[in-house]
């Protein structure tokens, strides 16, 4: 307690000393709060005047991304609208559906599909198991596929249902940016709708791209593929990809001939180079016939069917000839030249660590910006940016140790930096730990299909910076051996972890021998 005896120049100056710490704090606070709000609103000249908008928030695009964002920007007190295209289970310029690619013609049929493919090859293993099983087994393409669109019908209502609970508007029309504050959406009737948003969020996905080979018309592509009325016999892919080396093992899986045609010595290029080797010989050991350093010249329309020419001059028949050589940004019809978004020369949308475009009011996120196309990833932009923009807490995305998973059959998932890769960026040693084995149910079965698990260790820091596994239940594994990767786990963390036995998982947690140790000097580069 201060007693002050007198009114006089001290007390006075003690009280100025109280008011200037308390404005100095004020200050302090009203600067942070600024500098918040000029990277949210770019508000750079401190106005206060708000102008008055339709809503807070408009998003192209109700895929995974958009959805997320949009739920979780209203959560945060935004007002949110949101338009996509008219559902479709084939999608077009003109046809979408609430849910996108990965809800209506990706991930979720495509695994469905994988389901279906997996039962024939297992079936046939169930006879060494006891299980009387007759020769001739069936299988009815029509009645999957209906249970599929079933599938994504309901989930398609699922996401509608979330939007709206969420507070969300959803508006059934194309959209397209008109200024830097405004969107409009063409109805089903060619009605024009126009809204201003302080904010303005693209999400509109990708879509499969068409290589100019002649007869390219006759060929199609994954949406087509989910589709089909009829289960084609004999079929030729173009590509090597995800999707590529996954609907080979689908209609393989059904019975049908597949030939397939890349450019490289192995089938998915950017993946660890022996894990890309074993999922070679599992596609071949499946009666995948593989067709490396080969792409296609011309397709024709005959009476038996398509014929493909190679590059070789080998010709093929197919009933289905399916192109899967990569996928293009869905930005073409959204004005962006007209509002000055700049776009790469893919057509992806350019965005900085934020998500935001060089127009500041203009957002992307997903496969629009071709930065890593994969749905989690979508959900994790559209989190960061409600989080960014609506929950004053400016969030950078984290690309790093991020898992994936080819649905082949049998899977590949990966977390973390491929052996090239490790190389690659080595500031040290890298040692490298494998395991190859016969899975337990193989050796009843007497499938002849090895599993093959890895881990990447930096010899310096004893920390576990990359997995992959090809094998049953790589998906499921690998998503727990990803958070351990994000917690930056030791190989000596690894190795005092009790394993589940008897499991494949429980080899990530007993390869003790280092199967080779590569110097930091030592920088392989491949070309397959």
């Amino acid at each position: 307690m201060v007693i002050f005896t007198y009114i006089g120049s001290n007390f006075w100056f003690e009280r100025y000393n109280l008011q200037l710490h308390k404005h100095v704090l004020s200050t302090l606070q009203s600067i942070v709060i600024m500098s918040r709000k000029m990277l949210i609103d770019g508000d750079v000249d401190g106005t206060t005047e708000e102008t008055q908008y339709d809503f807070d928030l408009f998003v192209i695009g109700a895929g995974s991304g958009g959805v997320r964002a949009s739920r979780f920007s209203a959560q945060y007190g935004a007002k949110v609208g949101i338009c996509e295209l008219p559902f479709h289970p084939i999608s077009s310029e003109v046809v979408g559906g609430v849910g996108g690619t990965c809800v209506i013609r990706g991930c979720v049929p495509k695994k469905i599909l994988v389901y279906g493919a997996s039962f024939g090859p297992e079936i046939q293993d169930a006879r060494e198991y006891g299980w009387q099983v007759n020769e001739k087994i069936d299988f009815d393409w029509k009645k999957l596929l209906h249970k599929k669109t079933e599938e994504i019908v309901r989930l398609n209502g699922i996401y509608k249902r979330l939007l709206s609970n969420a507070g969300v508007k959803l508006f059934e029309g194309e959209g397209r940016i008109v200024g830097p504050n405004e969107v409009e959406v063409i109805q089903l009737d060619g009605t024009k709708l126009s809204y201003t948003a302080k904010h303005i969020l693209i999400a509109t996905g990708s879509r499969a791209a068409r290589p100019p080979i002649p007869g390219k018309e006759l060929a199609i592509t994954s949406d087509e593929a989910l589709s089909l009325e009829e289960l084609p016999k004999r079929v030729v892919i173009l590509g090597a990809g995800y999707i590529a080396v996954e609907f080979a093992s689908i209609w393989r899986g059904m019975g049908s001939t597949v030939n397939l045609c890349f450019r490289k010595e192995l089938p998915l290029r950017g993946f660890d180079d022996e894990m890309r080797a074993l999922v070679a010989r599992n596609l071949e050991g499946r009666g995948i016939i593989l067709h490396p350093q080969t792409n296609l010249t011309e397709l024709v329309k005959t009476e038996d069917g398509i014929k493909v020419t190679t590059d070789h001059g080998e010709e093929l028949m197919a009933d289905v000839v399916l192109f899967a050589a990569g996928r293009l940004p869905n930005t073409k019809r959204l004005n962006l030249q007209a509002v000055g978004v700049e776009v790469d020369s893919a057509g992806a949308v350019k965005v900085d660590e934020f998500s935001r475009t060089n127009v500041p009011s203009i957002w992307a996120i997903g496969d629009v910006t071709n930065r890593m196309n994969l749905t989690p990833v979508a959900l994790m932009e559209g989190t960061l940016f409600a989080k960014t923009v609506f929950g004053n807490e400016p969030s950078k995305p984290d690309y790093s140790n991020i898992p994936c998973a080819v649905f082949c059959i049998p899977p590949l998932s990966v977390v973390g930096v491929s052996e090239e890769e490790a190389i690659e960026q080595a500031q040290g040693d890298i040692l490298v730990f494998t395991s190859t084995f016969n899975p337990m149910k193989n050796s009843i079965s007497g499938r002849q299909e090895k599993t093959l698990m890895k881990l990447i260790v930096s010899a310096e820091t004893d920390k576990v910076i990359g997995a992959s596994m090809c094998g049953p239940d790589a998906a499921e594994i690998m998503q727990g051996i990803a958070i351990a990767l994000k917690c930056g786990a030791t190989k000596a963390q690894f190795d005092s972890t009790v394993g589940i036995h008897p499991s494949s998982a429980e080899e990530f947690v007993t390869m003790r021998s280092v199967t080779r140790r590569i110097a930091a000097a030592g920088k392989p580069k491949t070309n397959l």
